[in-house]
């Protein structure tokens, strides 16, 4: 085994030195697909390195003894050493990472003694990347193959540190769970496919990914990138595609999972101990298949690669109680991809990607006795659903000269996403919300009566989403710099995109109710319930009226430069600028955000290789980070919505309707049996010009990581890094009309088009526009202190431990722990103690009063994670992995009316940090129980078959831990704390796998 401790002291120059004098780090473009190889020879020998695509790259070893060869396509790679046109030593199997340097260093041929060819396995490479400053994880194909972890880009992100599971509120385009890096909201993170950004562009929940079997590489870059990168202030899921080589490889599987062998859910009982929902019957299967093949189309100049995967599930879901309800649902998630390599000649190559995933959902629904758990007749069919989305990407690289290298690359991506009402919908009956916020007097029970119609809203079926990436990058080796110059566009489009009640009634009964049956229902516009027949206790209901309808762009521009210096042998600085721009345009194509002016987002790296062997670096980085607004803003925050509610008292509830009976309408500032729109949302198209605050800035945050890594002996290594990262910028809307007239009426202006809600920046004074009625525009300005809100502040600090054992043909483990903290006054955007995904619109910046307590642990705050995983080949047959997880619960919150009299000052129900009548700072509530995870995978090769064919067991959640995820936060009895949801319970998969 060679070992890089016994190299001779002619040769123990810094690796880092050799890194970045060769110009090794700043060409790893952005979103980076490739690796890059470097080391120190003999001066004056020549090295060559060649994959298993034929493509040969060849460099001389300079008089300092240093080589390096960058922008390589991820492969395996043979690393030869030559003197005067003979062979003198060689590493085979060198495998590379994306975004990363890989050093293979030789002795020289003196003390060597290299008398003839030698060949060297290189399993015994440095494990510690001196050349990069960021924080990264990378799990490759080969780890992704034996850990016992979900088939989704973010359940591999979940093996990083400071990752931790979203709220389940939340999903992504095809139904996945989101995840939460370094404290940031799900909506905060970026994805990308080969180098492609395929973030959802509606909401940025989410991206597309690639079949599981297709995935090479997927990086998880949570701080510390380089100004190539942007748009995220939360981390980056960067998924390599798998491409084809010089051999033929084929293969498939077929994954099942039994019903029979799944854990029982738990029931959902309120605090009165009513049983709300029946889940033990909420279980299914899921059978999926996949296939790859891959080779050359021409040897060593055309390579073809594709997979595909097919995957469905089928299983029963028990509506709660109220409904009455249950559903035999069939999801098909199918997806492909498929990858052309042209060498054009060791200088040129060009790539060629597509790939396509969808999410489909048809379902049946039928009556259910949830006391004597059994299904009852065929009702009618649920709204079918489907996601499809597709994207494809052209790249060329060109290695200009040994100095010099260019990049470009262009792609697109579609999203169609398709929504159809059963034929045997029922418009005429009405959707019930709320049944639990009956009058129990009436109702009968907690739990309320409901019906059963299961839709409330749907979508126009032509919605579709788009998106288009182009990028140039171009990098030059300039002594000890290595400068890095490019832009990054991208334009993102929400086309017929809209929601509406689609009964005949064109609306849903809303039940609520007042703690304080005195209070207003919307101070100063709705009169208090109490007054009223049925009212006497605080209940109400109202006639819910939705509607929604744009297509609106968004275009994205960004510039970079960055400089890798080395600045001593042992030291690398890295100096990175980044200029973004934004603009969001409405239905009609005008602009109401114009992010143009420069905004500049610094970073700044080091990475010291203390010894000069790879063996211990030391790094930091400090940097700014914007965030654009997604395309589903403008959809009620610059387009046309309805918004609006009738209210009444009622005497009665029709036991099977649902609806209520004895109507007496509620006065109102219009009158009684008004439409009331809190947020003055009846329908009409607003201004763009007047949509946002004239100084509305773009959301940003400041990052600082200082870390170390450490080789411990040639099979341990350890680590450690602190993070501390500062939103410094928000954009939410605030909706205080009755501030906003004020103001304007003292400014003589017309209030007739007055807005109900403004985006803004919170924290910050803020001048609004309003149409002057002569084709110009006059203003009012509010201060901060007159908007009544404190800064936005979300802070979140970390202190990362690992300790690693690389795989040494027996076995391999990585052990992890985090301590956390995310404190503050926001999440971000999106709210998710109440599962407000209004992306930059949620409710707490509309009303002062709202915000007030508002500042603690923010929701996606864990203080402990613990993480471990690893695998054991017991031998070439028998192989052996495992998943732990410990991660400490998040902090809830008691929301309820407002102040000691229990009140509704800004809207009526249990959205204030108020709780029983006393103060209830953000994430004072308790915290949620520990999420426990022990998941294993055992998989047999047998001999007989050459090891192609394996047989596999998987077993997650061994032990059936099943903990509440997210609970009912409202302070309405007796639903408060309710659980919403628990752990999946175990589950067993069964593989079969072949590989030729």
């Amino acid at each position: 085994m060679f070992h890089f401790q016994n190299r001779g002291a002619a040769l123990r120059r810094s690796s880092l030195a050799i890194a970045l004098t060769m110009g090794l780090t700043g060409v790893a473009f952005a979103q980076s697909t490739t690796g890059s190889i470097f080391g120190q020879a003999e001066a004056g020998q020549t090295v060559t390195v060649a994959n298993d695509t034929g493509m040969t790259r060849q460099v001389a070893v300079d008089s300092s003894g240093r080589y390096r060869i960058t922008n390589l396509p991820l492969g395996n790679y043979t690393v030869t050493l030559q003197k005067d046109g003979a062979v003198v030593d060689t590493r085979k199997n060198v495998g590379l990472t994306v975004n990363a340097g890989t050093e293979v260093s030789f002795a020289s041929a003196a003390n060597a003694q290299a008398l003839s060819s030698v060949t060297v396995t290189a399993n015994a490479l440095p494990a510690i990347d001196v050349s990069s400053v960021d924080s990264r994880t990378v799990i490759t194909s080969a780890e992704l193959d034996r850990l016992p972890i979900a088939r989704t880009a973010e359940a591999i992100a979940l093996l990083a540190p400071g990752v931790v599971q979203g709220s389940s509120f939340f999903t992504g385009p095809t139904g996945n769970p989101l995840v939460s890096i370094g404290g940031s909201g799900v909506s905060e993170n970026a994805y990308y496919i080969n180098g492609m950004n395929v973030t959802d562009p509606l909401n940025g929940l989410g991206g597309l990914s690639l079949p599981y079997g297709a995935i090479e590489q997927q990086e998880m870059l949570n701080g510390g990138y380089s100004a190539m990168y942007g748009r995220s202030d939360g981390g980056v899921l960067n998924q390599i595609g798998k491409r084809g080589t010089n051999e033929w490889h084929f293969g498939g599987q077929v994954l099942w999972t039994p019903e029979s062998l799944k854990g029982d859910p738990h029931n959902i009982s309120n605090s009165a101990g009513a049983l709300y929902q029946y889940r033990n019957a909420n279980k299914g299967w899921n059978t999926t298949a996949d296939a790859y093949v891959g080779g050359p189309l021409i040897k060593d100049k055309l390579f073809f690669f594709a997979a595909a995967e097919a995957s469905k599930s089928q299983d029963t879901y028990v509506d709660p109680k109220s409904s009455g309800t249950s559903r035999e649902r069939t999801y098909h998630d199918p997806s492909w991809y498929t990858k052309l390599d042209w060498n054009i000649n060791d200088t040129n190559i060009l790539e060629l990607t597509g790939a396509s995933t969808k999410h489909s959902y048809n379902g049946e629904i039928y009556d259910y006795d949830s006391t004597s758990h059994s299904q009852g007749d065929h009702l009618f069919g649920d709204t079918h659903t489907k996601t499809s989305a597709m994207m494809w990407i052209a790249k060329y690289t060109s290695y200009i000269t040994d100095n010099l290298t260019l990049s470009a690359q262009y792609g697109k991506q579609k999203t169609d996403l398709y929504s159809e009402l059963s034929s045997s919908f029922d418009p005429n009956l009405i959707y019930i919300y709320g049944p639990s916020s009956q009058n129990p007097a009436i109702s009968g029970s907690t739990t309320g009566i409901g019906n059963t119609q299961a839709v409330d809203t749907t979508t126009d079926p032509a919605h579709q989403t788009k998106g288009a990436n182009y990028r140039l990058d171009l990098s030059y080796v300039l002594g000890d710099h290595t400068i890095t110059v490019g832009i990054d566009n991208q334009r993102t489009q929400d086309l017929n995109d809209g929601d509406y009640v689609p009964t005949n009634a064109g609306y849903m009964w809303e039940y609520g109710q007042m703690t304080n049956p005195s209070s207003e229902i919307i101070s100063g516009q709705v009169d208090a319930p109490g007054a009223y027949p049925g009212g006497a206790e605080g209940y109400y209901v109202d006639q819910y009226f939705y509607k929604t309808a744009a297509s609106v762009r968004v275009e994205q521009r960004a510039q970079y430069i960055e400089d890798s210096w080395q600045v001593s042998d042992r030291w690398l600085v890295k100096l990175g600028l980044r200029n973004d721009q934004f603009t969001n345009y409405n239905s009609d194509g005008a602009p109401y955000i114009r992010q143009t002016k420069p905004q500049w987002a610094p970073r700044l790296g080091f990475s010291w290789d203390v010894n000069g062997d790879s063996s211990f670096k030391v790094y930091g980085n400090a940097g700014r980070y914007y965030l654009a607004l997604p395309t589903s803003v403008a959809l009620r925050g610059a387009s046309g919505s309805l918004y609006t509610r009738v209210y009444y008292t009622y005497t009665g509830i029709d036991p099977a309707t649902g609806y209520p009976t004895g109507l007496t309408p509620i006065d109102t500032i219009k009158g009684p049996g008004a439409q009331i729109s809190a947020n003055n949302e009846y329908g009409q198209a607003p201004d763009p010009n007047t949509v946002t605050a004239r100084s509305l800035t773009a959301q940003y945050q400041d990052e600082y990581i200082l870390g170390f890594d450490k080789q411990f002996n040639d099979k341990w290594s350890y680590g450690a890094k602190a993070t501390y990262r500062s939103l410094k910028n928000a954009i939410d809307d605030t909706c205080n009309y009755q501030l906003f007239f004020d103001k304007a009426e003292a400014a003589g202006l017309d209030t007739d088009q007055l807005r109900g809600c403004y985006f803004f920046n919170p924290g910050r004074g803020a001048t609004f526009q309003l149409p002057d009625g002569n084709g110009g525009y006059g203003q009012f300005t509010l201060s901060a202190k007159e908007l009544g809100f404190a800064h936005a502040k979300r802070d979140y600090y970390a202190l990362d431990l690992y300790v690693e054992h690389p795989f040494d043909g027996k076995w391999q483990g990585r052990f992890m722990y985090t301590f956390s903290r995310s404190y503050g006054n926001t999440e971000g955007q999106v709210k998710s103690d109440i599962g407000q995904q209004d992306i930059a619109a949620t409710q707490d910046w509309d009303y002062p009063v709202l915000m007030e307590y508002a500042g603690g642990r923010q929701h996606n705050d864990h203080t402990h994670q613990f993480k471990a995983y690893g695998t054991y080949q017991f031998s070439k047959e028998w192989n052996l992995s495992g998943l732990v997880s410990l991660i400490s619960g998040a902090p809830t919150n008691c929301s309820g009316y407002y102040g000691p009299d229990e009140t509704a000052p800004a809207y009526n129900g249990p959205y204030y940090h108020w709780c029983g009548g006393k103060p209830a700072p953000a994430g004072t509530a308790g915290d949620l129980p520990w999420q426990k995870n022990v998941s294993l995978n055992l998989e047999y090769r047998p001999n007989f078959a050459d090891n192609k064919l394996a047989f596999s067991v998987y077993a997650n959640n061994v032990f059936n831990w099943q903990e509440p995820t997210y609970v009912y936060e409202y302070y309405l009895q007796p639903n408060y704390r309710r659980p919403r949801g628990y752990n999946n319970p175990r589950s067993i998969r069964f593989g079969v796998t072949y590989d030729f």
